[in-house]
C-alpha cells in the first residue's frame, strides 16, 4: 500500500523526505478490530514514542488521542469492526516528527471531517484536523490509511 512517504496525492501538503533525510519505522501493531483493543493502540503508541525517545520532542498525549480516535473510527465505520477484522498502526519517525498510518479492512465511503461541532459525537478527524501539522488518507482495494504529522519541537540540551 502506498503511503504518504511515497508521495501519492493526498489532502494537504505531504512531509518530503531530501536526498539526507531518512524516515524510519519505529513500531507497528495489528490489533483485532473490537473497541476493547484501543486501549493497546494508546499504549502502544505511547510506548513507542517513549522507547525512541520521540516522545520528548513530538507531543505524545496528543499522537496517544488522535491514533485512538482513527482507530476507534477504523473498528465504527468499516469492515475492520467485523469479526474477522483488524487494524494496523504504524509509527514512522520522520526528520522533522513523526508520521502516523491507521490502516483499516476499507470501508463503501471515504473519511470525512464532520461539520456539526455541536453534535454528540463524531468529532475524531475534526480533533487531527486540528492538532496535527497535516492528514490525509490513502485508499485501495485492501483498505484505507488514514494518517496524521506531527511536527516534532526544538531539541532538548
Amino acid at each position: 500500500m502506498d503511503t504518504p512517504l511515497k508521495s501519492r496525492p493526498v489532502h494537504g501538503p505531504i512531509p518530503r523526505l531530501g536526498a539526507r533525510q531518512m524516515a524510519a519505522i519505529l513500531g507497528s501493531l495489528t490489533i483485532p478490530g473490537r473497541p476493547d483493543k484501543v486501549s493497546g493502540a494508546r499504549a502502544f503508541i505511547a510506548h513507542t514514542l517513549a522507547a525512541s525517545g520521540r516522545g520528548r520532542r513530538v507531543d505524545s498525549e496528543a499522537a496517544t488521542l488522535l491514533t485512538s480516535e482513527l482507530v476507534t473510527n477504523a473498528i465504527l465505520h468499516t469492515a475492520s469492526g467485523s469479526p474477522e477484522g483488524t487494524v494496523t498502526i504504524v509509527v514512522v519517525d520522520v526528520p522533522d516528527g513523526v508520521l502516523v498510518e491507521v490502516t483499516d479492512d476499507g470501508s463503501p465511503g471515504t473519511p470525512v471531517v464532520k461539520g456539526d461541532l455541536l453534535a454528540a459525537d463524531g468529532h475524531g478527524l475534526y480533533l487531527v484536523q486540528q492538532m496535527a501539522a497535516q492528514w490525509g488518507y490513502l485508499r485501495d482495494p485492501a483498505g484505507t490509511t488514514v494518517w496524521f504529522h506531527l511536527v516534532a519541537g526544538p531539541r532538548e540540551g
